[in-house]
């Protein structure tokens, strides 16, 4: 069901025009953000039936994908109707990365590339990636340098995604979007943390604001803490970014993507929907989980993962979120759903906010002497040629 949204403090309207990434048009300035396990393409699907923008697959490794690994290859297939392909790519090896890019241009696999700056993961940050790359000035930008050279020959744009830095001490967001602007890069994203902060405290948008007025010739994008319509809204008036991406916010919220394509257009419109219509979501989830795997058992193994999100705020009783929560196959699950009431209005504001382990403030897990200096000595240019990550979706 909809309803109109209650007045709040954001504007009653505020248009954005659509973004422009290169050669692509975006109608909604609206992005969802890679989460492994989560953006395959069910969940993907469902957010397109809610509302428009850019929908992202799931983070594949560069060395992955040139292995042509089974489930990266996987990770990278998208429905017939995807009107724009999205991959996004991790890597620590500018060779790797450059490899990677050829095969998505090269293969006609991709409408639009990513790469992953940001993520602040032990086990990718140890080893001189995600979050911890932007540090070593020269390794990203040979990395830059490798993407966009092979994303021109295809004239496929491509865009990052990064924090703010390791900490508070060690800020590369400014240089880092400048060097990828310099170096021809569609749009950059800025998730308002930095990796010691992992997703606990507030994202800063600050920092959003001020990259957004130091790079005025290229699109900016914010990232962080955006749980509702109105919080996307906020973030624009406030920072003044082109456009808005969202990762935990969406996570059992499918519909949050309409709720953003209404507010960006005008309107008061929201999804607020009942525990029937939740229930009904959440089976098809599974249902979509099934035909991208292939396999049953592994599908409801996987939806297992959404129950708390779904139902985030609804009256479940505990006995039965525990058995949807082990749910073995569709059969189950049809017969689980069915004690739920149904009738069960939305709940308001239980329902909402934040979503996932916010987790806390922690030291980066970095390659020894990493922070020392911004440039690579030997042992850490070692460490990179062997560092890249064989496993996707992390």
């Amino acid at each position: 069901m909809t309803v109109s949204a209650p007045e709040s403090s954001a504007p009653a309207k505020l248009e954005l025009p659509p973004l422009k990434l290169g050669n692509l048009t975006i109608d909604v300035p609206v992005v969802l953000a890679p989460m492994a396990g989560i953006t395959n393409k069910a969940f993907r699907r469902l957010c397109r039936e809610y509302g428009g923008g850019l929908y992202v697959a799931e983070m594949v490794t560069s060395r992955a994908l040139v292995e042509r690994n089974k489930e990266s290859m996987r990770i990278i297939s998208h429905d017939e109707d995807e009107k724009v392909r999205s991959v996004q790519l991790y890597g620590v090896d500018p060779k790797t990365v450059g490899a990677a890019v050829r095969l998505l241009v090269e293969e006609d696999r991709a409408d639009h590339i990513d790469l992953n700056f940001g993520c602040p993961v032990p086990k990718v940050t140890r080893r001189g990636g995600g979050s911890a790359l932007p540090w070593k000035t020269e390794l990203f930008r040979s990395i830059i340098k490798a993407a966009t050279t092979e994303t021109a020959k295809g004239g496929i744009p491509l865009t990052i995604k990064m924090r703010k830095g390791i900490d508070e001490d060690h800020l590369t967001f400014l240089d880092s979007a400048r060097i990828a602007r310099d170096h021809g890069v569609a749009a950059v994203t800025l998730h308002g943390r930095t990796t010691s902060q992992f997703y606990s405290g507030q994202a800063d948008w600050n920092a959003i604001a001020e990259l957004r007025e130091a790079l005025p010739d290229v699109p900016v994008l914010g990232n962080g803490d955006i749980w509702s319509a109105e919080d996307a809204l906020r973030m624009v008036e406030q920072t003044g970014v082109d456009g808005v991406v969202i990762g935990r916010g969406c996570q059992g919220r499918p519909w949050l993507f309409g709720d953003l394509q209404a507010a960006f257009e005008g309107s008061g419109t929201r999804y607020r929907p009942g525990l029937g219509k939740v229930a009904e979501t959440f089976y098809r989830h599974a249902e979509l989980l099934c035909d991208y795997f292939g396999d049953e058992g592994q599908a409801l193994r996987d939806i297992r993962k959404h129950v708390a999100w779904y139902f985030k705020g609804y009256t479940v009783g505990g006995e039965l979120r525990a058995a949807l929560a082990a749910v073995p196959t569709l059969e189950v699950l049809r017969g689980l759903l069915d004690q739920l009431d149904h009738a069960a209005p939305y709940p308001g504001p239980d329902a909402e906010g934040p979503r996932g382990r916010a987790g806390s403030p922690k030291r980066p897990a970095l390659p020894d002497g990493w922070l020392t200096s911004r440039d690579m000595d030997e042992n850490h240019k070692a460490m990179i040629a062997a560092a890249e990550l064989d496993v996707s979706g992390g």
